[in-house]
């Protein structure tokens, strides 16, 4: 059977890999996508749909963040997929996080000229309608984050892909293996220039070697959803509270957050030891979105702690005053995580393939952005 030709493919069907794609298609690439899975299951669905530009690195990598912001929405404007400009608020209600968030300021010069600034309690309780106002003192709030619904978004990106640019959207059909320039897979065998395996937590089937040596591990993490807010109850920006600063390396490097640190460690232990911090989003049919959780190892449990969801809701119960937190759903994601400061893992372990791998939980928030460095 004589291989069909393209200049390039992407093994995975995830927000990686379509970026990927996306990202050699508007280069004029013929482009085929494999992902095994009849549809996408992994992390990029198993999210909050934030696009969330102000948590990342300052310098460089904020700044990729911002570009697949614009990535996002200009999808969003060709196809109709929800994507609202909703931006966020980091609220503080202790005078450690007020500092954490006056030293950001004054080491991201960027955010600020892209219209971060500290609101005063007042001000951020009229702009976001569940800020609880209760001990609250300040708060971040950052216009640049923008709210896409992951398990609508991944699909209406997928389907742009093969209506805009003809790209050879492959689901349910597996890569067994790459000799380059081939591709073999359970629908036949691909000739291809160039490949990009995207292949998100699964570090088995093509490569194993690499991901051995990369300094992967997994990240279990745990979610909720609410059912639809009564009366069409809008969230307005997403939210989230002081242990968040902890988490994101956009405050990483900060003398305040030392200080921080001591007393979260010290006041929520649990919280501290499950790696938990809270974010609040919103889907397209008016439900809530809260999470998470972390828990970095190599193979993990499959099982859910109950007591993690239930730190989880309490926590944000301290900065957030919503209509119903009914939970609906519950589910576990797993995404590959680098420990080591690096933002991602690009890799070439033959000529003319490119492993792209890492982004850990900001794939939704970097991969177009990353792509477009990767490919261009």
């Amino acid at each position: 059977m004589t291989a069909k030709s393209v200049d390039t493919a992407v093994v995975g069907g995830g927000i990686v890999g379509l970026a990927h794609a996306l990202a050699a298609a508007r280069r004029g690439d013929r482009v085929v996508l494999f992902e095994r899975d009849a549809f996408a299951t992994g992390a990029s669905i198993r999210n909050f749909g934030m696009i969330w530009a102000i948590g990342q690195q300052r310098g460089a990598i904020y700044e990729r963040a911002l570009r697949s912001r614009e990535v996002w929405l200009e999808i969003a404007a060709k196809t109709g997929l929800w994507a609202v400009e909703a931006g966020s608020l980091h609220l503080a209600h202790h005078d450690d996080e007020v500092a954490v968030l006056e030293e950001f300021l004054a080491a991201a010069p960027a955010a600020g000229e892209r219209g971060a600034r500290l609101l005063t309690a007042s001000e951020a309780a009229h702009r976001g309608p569940a800020v609880r106002r209760d001990g609250l003192r300040a708060a971040l709030w950052s216009p640049t984050e923008v709210n896409v619904d992951p398990r609508g978004a991944i699909p209406a990106v997928a389907s742009h892909l093969a209506g805009e640019y003809g790209v050879h959207v492959r689901f349910g059909e597996t890569v067994r293996g790459i000799d380059m320039p081939h591709l073999t897979t359970t629908g036949g065998t691909w000739r291809a220039d160039r490949v990009y395996v995207c292949s998100g937590n699964d570090f088995a089937t093509l490569y194993p070697d690499v991901f051995a040596d990369s300094g992967l591990v997994r990240c279990k993490l745990q979610m909720m959803r609410t059912g639809v807010q009564p009366g069409g109850w809008q969230l307005g920006p997403m939210l989230c509270g002081g242990l968040t600063l902890l988490h994101y390396a956009a405050f990483d490097g900060l003398a305040a957050r030392r200080q921080l640190a001591e007393r979260l460690d010290a006041e929520l232990p649990f919280e501290r030891g499950h790696g938990i911090h809270v974010l609040l989003s919103q889907t397209a049919d008016g439900r809530l979105t809260v999470g998470d959780s972390h828990a970095y190892a190599m193979t993990h449990d499959p099982f859910q702690d109950e007591s993690v969801n239930e730190a989880v809701l309490r926590y944000l119960a301290r900065f957030a005053d919503v209509p119903s937190t009914e939970v609906t759903e519950r589910w576990e994601g797993y995404y590959p995580s680098l420990r080591d400061g690096r933002t991602e893992l690009v890799v070439t372990p033959e000529p003319g393939v490119t492993v792209v791998n890492g982004v850990g939980g900001a794939g939704m928030t970097l991969s177009f952005g990353l792509a477009e460095e990767v490919v261009g």
